[in-house]
């Protein structure tokens, strides 16, 4: 197969972010085979009628398609768009991401390079980090993008490999972990994964100070990672284990401290308060110390850290709760169909709109 036959898919799931237009700028621009089909899963909720504000570069104008996923998640968008697709291979990027100028050639390496039993091969993420300064807390979190593994801001799946496990799993509403579960459902049907050549961008966007709050809602997501794929789930997905025994120990010292003060026992209100305090102060100056140390970073690391212990705390009793009778998943058996448990690939498009130039 050569690099001008390469047959490929583009899947791009958005909420109508402004980046989506530079996205498709730069896909467009890129040096290499173009894709054969571009889906775009608009993710807004039904609620928004509004037409999708894109522009579509004219190189691309005749194979891009608008599929409509209706607010379900980024798994769920995903799975409108690579099911409207027709092509052995469906690449996944993210609205927010930049793909570089010889992004479609060094894809064609990648993919004419895959063996039979390739399941994906994952492109490499760079994001672009203040030289100046010390990163802000959350460019240090975008920047842990760089080496994340198998994450579909720019993750090329094979077909094949996508059927077999039913695509991804409904049930990740957040743009967290249903990267990594679909990844190990592919390992555990008997496909690998690879890391490619190709290079990908991906920006730090602006957010408000309270993100690094809103972020522990993944807290529930690895609830349904361990239910699915056992505790050891960690270290096959490379995924680092966060402070959530932490969290727990800090939010039940501040509940205890708290319950002690009803009870009339200041001494030992006065003790759990003081194991409180330590940990949360513990963490604020563990952020603030890698950070610039400007007067607002600090301002945020302050508030923020005495919020996310008991947000951590709180999602992760809802994820066990919300997942408590989600069973393992279990590969299928040689042509057999798989038994996952799981709601994947379950949702249709439920409308397509066709951009023609």
């Amino acid at each position: 197969m050569s690099e001008s036959e390469l047959p490929y898919a583009v899947v791009i799931p958005t909420i109508g972010r402004p980046s989506l237009n530079v996205c498709l700028a730069a896909l467009a621009d890129s040096v290499g085979p173009p894709p054969r089909q571009v889906v775009i899963a608009d993710d807004r909720p039904l609620t928004d009628c509004h037409p999708l504000p894109v522009t579509i570069p004219m190189a691309l104008r005749d194979r891009v398609e608008i599929v409509a996923s209706c607010g379900n998640g980024p798994a769920a968008a995903r799975n409108a768009g690579w099911s409207a697709t027709t092509q052995p291979w469906v690449v996944f990027l993210d609205d927010d991401t930049l793909p570089g100028a010889h992004w479609a050639r060094e894809l064609a390496r990648d993919l004419i390079g895959a063996t039979p039993r390739t399941g994906g091969v994952q492109g490499r993420i760079r994001v672009p980090l203040p030289r100046d300064r010390a990163p802000t807390d959350w460019e240090r979190c975008t920047g842990s993008l760089a080496t994340a593994r198998w994450i579909t801001a720019d993750m090329a799946y094979r077909r094949q490999a996508l059927e077999a496990v039913g695509g991804f799993d409904e049930r990740f509403r957040r743009a967290f972990r249903e990267d990594a579960d679909l990844a190990l459902r592919v390992e555990d049907a008997g496909w690998t994964l690879v890391v490619g050549c190709r290079e990908t961008e991906h920006p730090v966007r602006q957010t408000d100070r309270w993100m690094s709050v809103r972020a522990q809602a993944g807290n529930a997501d690895d609830v349904l990672m361990t239910r699915l794929h056992g505790r050891g789930w960690w270290r096959r997905a490379g995924a680092g284990r966060g402070r959530l025994p932490v969290h727990l120990a800090v939010t039940g010292a501040g509940v205890a401290a708290a319950v002690c003060v009803a009870g009339r026992r200041p001494r030992t209100a006065g003790a759990l308060a003081a194991v409180w305090l330590a940990g949360t102060t513990e963490l604020a100056l563990t952020r603030i110390l890698r950070g610039p140390r400007t007067a607002r970073e600090v301002t945020d690391m302050l508030l923020t850290s005495a919020l996310i212990p008991p947000a951590a705390c709180g999602h992760w009793l809802r994820g066990w709760w919300r997942h408590r009778g989600v069973r393992p998943w279990r590969a299928a058996s040689p042509g057999g169909a798989s038994s996952t448990g799981t709601a994947a690939c379950t949702r249709q498009p439920v409308d397509r709109q066709r951009v023609r130039g």
